[in-house]
């Protein structure tokens, strides 16, 4: 994912805490997705942080002067002026140290006294050694946090300072900010749904090393798993052949073939309120696999491949759906004139039988396997209900925003 977008929502007041360990130099990347983001950024780094990243790289990023002193500014009441001011508050790195001072309400230094005076939320992205991380008192001092409506995100696991791999590791800053924004600008607004998401593109074997594909990456599918699990959905993820990791906090079930796509969303989607087919799918696969390498050597200067259809998972999950029910396709085309790209759309949801259909535009350049995407929703009746375009976070977001 790369900087979250969101059309036409507010910039916001965002005060972003650096303390001092290794994974402060990440905190770079967290306020620049921010300011990309649009939003305006105030640095807090502790005395710590400063062995780590340096205030300059921090001001140029952020664009704003960065503050350490509780007893600077001392006349505007610093601390509470920028607690009563952010809409934000994110702490990467949190360490173990910071995390038990802000469990204990300490507030030696003016990142405490900051979020003491704030009302705002507050999201905290841990990042320590394994061992400290598992750690009693730091554990319970997460669960405390936690019971106080703090976020927490992370760590995810990986590898460490030196050597050393395990949980721990800061999580990644788009993910940080991803969900940092979704907890501002929807809250919780899906919890209680269940969501099914597909995501990634299906093969058809060949022969034991080669196969019939497609240029899916999976990162529509993905970031549409991701932003309805921020905003409190509890999500299935069937990802068929998927280039990146899922975040712990899905049920997430892999598939390579179309049969294996179809047959793992039809057991899901029997508990689904929504099912997002956002996998794109090989119509034909080979009628005959090889169960040894086809060679050059033998088949000559041709080789001819004969197939066959392969199921309809997006006709026949619609056919099964239960009362409620709300089931979305996606339909990757390259068809570039806008009329025609509605009037395929039209005609592919009436056969398909959804309640709603993505048009996707792809092509040898966007689309697949980038960073961005734009899209048209339509529904049944062929209206558009929604368009954007921006990256998969923010259409991922767009989408979704039709369910809360």
């Amino acid at each position: 994912m790369g900087p979250t977008e969101h059309s036409g929502a507010r910039a916001l007041n965002v005060v972003v805490g650096v303390t001092g360990g290794i994974a402060a130099y990440k905190a770079v990347g967290v306020v620049r997705e921010f300011v990309l983001a649009g939003h305006n950024v105030q640095v807090i780094a502790t005395d710590a942080a400063f062995r780590f990243v340096g205030k300059t790289t921090l001001e140029a990023i952020s664009r704003n002067p960065v503050y350490t002193d509780l007893y600077e500014g001392v006349a505007e009441v610093r601390h509470v002026a920028l607690g009563k001011a952010a809409d934000l508050i994110v702490v990467a790195p949190a360490t173990a140290n910071s995390i038990a001072k802000l469990a204990a309400g300490l507030a030696d230094d003016l990142l405490g006294n900051t979020i003491l005076a704030s009302t705002a939320p507050i999201v905290i992205a841990p990042a320590m050694h394994t061992e400290m991380w598992q750690n009693p008192a730091t554990v319970a001092n997460i669960a405390l946090l936690r019971q106080r409506g703090i976020t927490v995100i992370g760590p995810a696991i990986g590898q460490l300072t030196g050597t050393d791999s395990g949980s721990g590791r800061m999580s990644e800053s788009p993910d940080i900010v991803a969900a940092a924004l979704a907890l501002v600008l929807h809250g919780h607004d899906l919890a209680g749904k269940r969501i099914l998401v597909t995501a990634g593109g299906t093969r058809e074997p060949l022969d034991p090393v080669r196969f019939i594909g497609n240029r899916s990456s999976g990162k529509q599918g993905l970031a549409i798993a991701r932003a309805a699990a921020l905003r409190g959905a509890t999500v299935t993820l069937i990802g068929a052949n998927l280039e990146m990791d899922a975040p712990a906090t899905m049920d997430v079930r892999q598939v390579s073939t179309t049969f294996e796509l179809a047959e793992a969303t039809s057991a899901a989607a029997a508990t689904a309120d929504i099912v997002i087919m956002a996998a794109a799918v090989a119509d034909y696969r080979p009628q005959a696999v090889a169960e040894s390498k086809i060679k050059k050597e033998t088949q000559g200067d041709t080789l001819q491949l004969t197939l066959v259809k392969n199921p309809d998972i997006l006709a026949d999950i619609s056919a099964a759906r239960r009362p409620g029910q709300v089931i979305v396709g996606f339909a990757a085309e390259t068809e570039s004139d806008r009329a025609s790209l509605l009037a395929i759309g039209s005609a592919k949801i009436a056969r398909k039988g959804a309640d709603y259909l993505v048009l996707n535009t792809v092509g040898w350049t966007e689309g697949f396997a980038t960073e961005r995407n734009t899209v048209i929703v339509i529904d049944k009746a062929g209206d558009i209900v929604t368009e954007a375009t921006g990256t998969k976070a923010d259409v991922a977001d767009r989408i979704l925003d039709l369910f809360s």
